[in-house]
């Protein structure tokens, strides 16, 4: 029982993985469909909206797409054993697109709250924005200081905070609360409360799963 019970939480892991990341696929996708659509129709008015701030969404844009696409291969511990270098060089890209991403983020908020957008949710942005980048500093002092489940475990809540870009709209578009700015700030709100805790969860259970075949065994060598 001992020999067929070690590699189940291996394969688990790697179920529960390619569910989590074909998830975030399938939100990439929907957002891409429903909110971003206006990117290959130069025609469409919501340019006239971006106008005024266009040169600093252009980066914010670009950092926001590495942050989101990168992050996944972080989690590989296939990509990570076989291609370490490569894998170090993700994680340098990641790293530096969140901590673009985010400042920029509030500044066009910022920018937009001088368009007519509630001062509060400009304040909802800048902390989405501190947390991605607390986060992700914190996990970048472990991994300079070698401590590797430390600094995954930050890496996973870092990722989590920068899915609160997908969330926000997924949420809204299939509520309809995008419709209005309140709506959005409250959806901006919930989800950089639940968050972190939602990431520690899921840490947690990696970890239950982890242990779990080494206590069975334990159990079963002391019956």
């Amino acid at each position: 029982m001992a020999t067929i019970s070690q590699p189940m939480p291996a394969r688990l892991r790697l179920r529960a993985k390619v569910l989590l990341f074909a998830f975030v696929g399938l939100m990439m996708a929907y957002v891409l469909y429903h909110n971003e659509s206006f990117l290959i129709h130069r025609g469409d008015p919501v340019w006239s909206h971006y106008q005024p701030f266009k040169w600093w969404l252009l980066p914010h844009g670009l950092a926001g797409c590495c942050a989101l696409l990168l992050g996944p291969l972080q989690f590989s511990d296939r990509l990570r054993q076989r291609y370490l270098k490569f894998h170090r060089v993700v994680g340098w890209i990641y790293v530096s697109g969140a901590m673009v991403l985010a400042p920029l983020g509030t500044y066009i908020q910022y920018f937009e709250e001088r368009m007519g957008e509630a001062r509060s949710f400009t304040l909802a942005a800048a902390a989405d924005a501190a947390l991605l980048l607390l986060t992700t500093s914190i996990a970048l002092w472990f991994i300079l200081h070698r401590q590797i489940t430390q600094h995954r475990q930050w890496m996973t809540r870092s990722y989590a905070v920068a899915l609160i870009f997908l969330e926000v709209r997924v949420i809204g578009g299939l509520t309809g609360w995008d419709a209005t700015s309140k709506g959005s700030e409250i959806i901006v709100w919930m989800c950089v409360i639940f968050a972190v805790p939602l990431a520690d969860i899921v840490l947690q259970w990696q970890d239950f799963r982890h242990k779990k075949p080494a206590l069975e065994k334990k159990r079963a060598a002391a019956a």
